[in-house]
């Protein structure tokens, strides 16, 4: 019962995938920053965690912050399928956000907002995107977008 009424706790989970470990540390930082703000987080890496397994612990979670590197100007592989199949299940009242890594293109950010918009969730923003590996700079970033998301889930 308490499921089919999806209300949204102070929860967020950080759904990613990795090439080179980039997207992760982005993932990983995000997840602190939304852990300053009070917010219970947990990151989930798609090839660690059944996508079955992510989409229950995201039925109670405010926040779904979804990251993937580039790969060939789209999405990462596991990533694209993990949208697919959350789509499919319609989740609701839901804050969102993007982030990820990139060699030259940058897409997958942008990829990811449009999932995330066509499954009705409330973008805090336009998405994170490094290019290669975070620097304290982008490491900032990522913490900032985790605590932006955490304040916006007090609300």
């Amino acid at each position: 019962m308490e499921w089919s009424r999806q209300e949204p706790k102070k929860k967020a989970i950080v759904v990613y995938d990795s090439m080179w470990h980039s997207t992760q540390k982005m993932a990983e930082t995000i997840v602190s920053g939304l852990v300053v703000e009070g917010i219970e987080a947990r990151p989930m890496h798609l090839r660690s965690f059944h996508r079955s397994d992510i989409v229950t612990e995201i039925l109670d979670a405010g926040a779904v912050i979804v990251g993937s590197p580039t790969l060939n100007n789209g999405l990462y592989p596991t990533v694209s399928d993990f949208l697919t199949y959350l789509k499919g299940l319609k989740p609701r009242k839901k804050l969102a956000a993007a982030f990820g890594s990139y060699g030259w293109s940058g897409e997958a950010v942008k990829l990811i907002n449009q999932e995330l918009e066509a499954m009705k969730m409330d973008l805090i923003d336009g998405g994170l995107k490094i290019q290669f590996v975070p620097d304290d700079q982008g490491l900032a970033a990522a913490f900032q977008l985790g605590q932006r998301i955490g304040q916006a889930l007090k609300k």
